[in-house]
């Protein structure tokens, strides 16, 4: 089964938890704290593998998560780092952020790989988080949380040519004459379900990748038949080679199915028309084929190039044309820079990193920021409430709920947290 798009919720893991701990030692007198930090979480990356061209392996796949890194323990013993979790993607794989819509990486080479979603830094044991003014802390840190994205998996392939035409009209027996590609072949509308990928060998030293794609009608960049499919899978082509029925086999006028199959194109995607393209008039084997070519040449200024798929005639041809057409045609990446989330320019504001509403009689405090701190924060002594609380004061929280108005006793609630307000 050809999968070429998922969507997916992916959590990388969370760090493991610090350690509070002291050193209790005979001969070691002020011994001192002994808590190990905690391990990273799980990365989640995505890595290229030529040997897959499908996404199935993630269909059936709502999430993804990672592990989370290990406890610290005592003895100043660091808990270890979760092992990352590597999800192996064809070729061609462009991963997109939704909430963004912002595209994380576009995995075009062999070996590509990118951390779609980093794991969460271990917490500090008390070790770490000692000071001059406090020697001996008693709390520590709980692991920050993974990072968690909602992420669009789309597959388009890698090719250099793509067949494009109306159903039946050839484009699978062509390829299947072309290279090692068998795909399906039979007298019926959408034979060809899903893209075929064949390399095509030139010369000793010359070759290129061709995809067949399923047969086009017109509404295709509508949704009718399978074209919305699969017509992405013709964007990163460099040449469209334009497959024409001359025979009317099927009672259709070979020039009205070339200016459909231009027009579903141009619907699907404007910079389509723009490539350079190639028209291969097929079947001219069969009768009415000549004078239709003909009559198809007058309408038509650009080259015609007649074969016969069957008979394996004129290919040779259309092949070396379409070969010194790919040396003159440079590689070009399918997004410009501006899209990648790693070429946006993230300018300082001085914004307020939370939010704080009023909901019955409780203050809701919202912000990643906060939310994160208190993730972090470890409840089980008055040491580490109180290090909470000043972490607050230093972003203007305080302040902030005095200037709306919130009085002493007053509850503020932080997730599922609830504290009283203290003036």
């Amino acid at each position: 089964m050809f999968i070429d798009e998922v969507v997916l919720d992916i959590l990388a893991g969370d760090g493991g938890n610090g350690c509070m701990a002291f050193r209790r030692e005979k001969h070691i007198p002020m011994g001192g704290p002994f808590g190990g930090d905690g391990g990273r979480g799980s990365n989640v990356i995505f890595k290229v593998d030529e040997g897959i061209n499908t996404l199935i392996d993630l269909r059936y796949q709502k999430q993804i998560k990672g592990k989370k890194g290990e406890n610290g323990e005592g003895k100043a013993k660091h808990g270890k780092n979760a092992p990352d979790i590597i999800i192996r993607v064809p070729l061609g794989t462009i991963i997109t952020d939704l909430e963004s819509n912002l595209i994380i990486a576009d995995l075009t080479k062999k070996d590509d790989e990118v951390i779609v979603a980093y794991g969460g830094r271990g917490g500090r044991g008390n070790i770490a988080l000692a000071t001059r003014s406090n020697p001996a802390p008693s709390y520590a840190e709980n692991g920050e949380p993974g990072e968690t994205r909602k992420v669009k998996i789309e597959l388009k392939l890698l090719a250099d040519v793509g067949l494009v035409g109306m159903p039946s009209v050839g484009k699978s027996t062509l390829i299947s004459k072309i290279s090692a590609s068998k795909p399906k072949i039979a007298p019926y509308h959408f034979t060809t379900l899903h893209p075929n990928l064949g390399v095509v060998s030139v010369r000793k030293d010359k070759s290129f990748v061709v995809a067949d794609l399923p047969g086009l009608i017109e509404g295709a960049s509508l949704g009718e038949g399978l074209g919305d499919k699969f017509l992405k899978h013709i964007e990163r082509t460099r040449v469209i080679a334009h497959i024409i029925d001359m025979s009317s086999f099927e009672g259709r006028d070979p020039y009205q199915d070339y200016i459909t199959i231009r027009k579903e194109l141009e619907n699907f995607n404007k910079s389509l028309i723009e490539k350079p393209e190639i028209i291969i008039a097929n079947k001219m084997d069969m009768p009415n084929s000549q004078e239709n070519l003909k009559k198809f040449k007058e309408k038509i200024d650009a080259p015609v190039y007649p074969i016969s798929a069957m008979n394996n005639e004129g290919i040779s041809e259309v092949l070396n044309v379409l070969s010194d057409m790919l040396d003159k045609i440079a590689k070009k990446p399918l997004f410009e820079e501006e899209k990648f989330e790693s070429h946006i320019l993230y300018q300082f504001k001085k914004e307020q990193p939370f939010t704080i509403t009023k909901e019955d009689d409780t203050w809701v405090i919202k912000g990643k920021e906060v939310e994160r701190i208190l993730r972090m924060t470890r409840f089980t002594t008055e040491e580490a409430a109180n290090r909470f609380a000043n972490k607050l004061r230093r972003m203007g929280i305080d302040d902030k709920l005095r200037e709306l108005g919130a009085q002493d006793g007053d509850y503020v609630r932080i997730l599922d947290f609830e504290f009283e307000y203290k003036l």
